[in-house]
């Protein structure tokens, strides 16, 4: 399948800014199940900086806001060729070692509520059947629902409120895995919807590593492995490790973001 994919993000200031340095993550590989046909990123009020490969092997480009900026414009357009792999990546690659995914970080760490989901998993053989068990009983638990959970959010708090969105999902499932002794990772990229082009935000998911297998998708928000409509970006072991934008800035006041996007299949193609 061939998708087209155009995502803008854009921040205004209150005020003028007078220092700030992003972290982006928005530049998807070529990897198992995905080829970049073409990608770029505009940006408007910022420069690039430098453009490396972080410790999770992701592609980011650190940009500095040009200082008395008051608005700020991020825009990436591309074309992905995918292939339904049901959800397998493969073979483990990049610069950690696999035991790095076994470690749960403070945003992915259990407590009680997620050790008593694990414990009430049905013991099987099938170490494939129990993460999808597993993932069927997030969303049980956590009802899909925006306005609950942030970025901030722990998936722990978000096991306890019922109530999150993706990045929640995925959190949940990746700490849960890991007490089952699996390591797995946070996914961010982007899902062609069926019934809509233009999206409000783009999609995250999980991938646990299975012997034989390798890395392996999950996304728990819609119940599925991902086939030839995801794209993925980032990797890492929780939502901060992935997230597409981070930074600090000094200045500007208040600041709104507004993000149009959309994943759209390029037909006869």
């Amino acid at each position: 399948m061939l998708l087209s994919i155009d995502h803008q993000t854009r921040y205004r200031f209150d005020e003028p800014v007078a220092h700030a340095l992003q972290r982006l993550r928005l530049t998807p590989k070529t990897t198992s199940g995905q080829s970049i046909l073409e990608w770029e990123m505009t940006l408007t009020g910022a420069t690039v900086e430098a453009e490396y490969e972080d410790q999770n092997h992701n592609r980011t480009t650190l940009i500095a806001l040009e200082q008395g900026a008051r608005e700020v414009t991020v825009t990436c357009r591309g074309l992905v060729q995918t292939a339904d792999q049901s959800g397998v990546i493969g073979r483990h690659a990049g610069h950690l070692p696999l035991w790095h995914f076994l470690d749960n970080t403070p945003a992915t760490a259990p407590g009680s509520r997620m050790r008593a989901l694990v414990a009430a998993l049905p013991v099987e053989d099938d170490l494939v059947a129990t993460l999808h068990r597993l993932s069927a009983a997030v969303i049980a638990t956590v009802s899909y629902e925006g306005g609950h959970t942030d970025a901030d959010t722990t998936a722990e708090v978000a096991l306890a409120g019922g109530r999150g969105v993706c990045q929640d999902h995925a959190q949940i499932f990746t700490g849960c895995a890991r007490m089952l002794g699996v390591p797995a990772r946070y996914v961010s990229g982007y899902l062609m919807m069926n019934d809509r082009v233009e999206q409000e935000a783009s999609h995250a998911w999980a991938e646990a590593h299975i012997d034989n297998l390798g890395w392996v998708g999950f996304d728990v928000s819609n119940g599925i492995s991902p086939d030839r409509r995801y794209v993925r970006v980032a990797t890492g072991r929780d939502y901060r490790e992935a997230a597409p934008v981070t930074g600090i800035s000094y200045g500007g006041g208040d600041t709104a973001m507004h993000v149009t996007l959309a994943v759209e299949q390029q037909h006869g193609q």
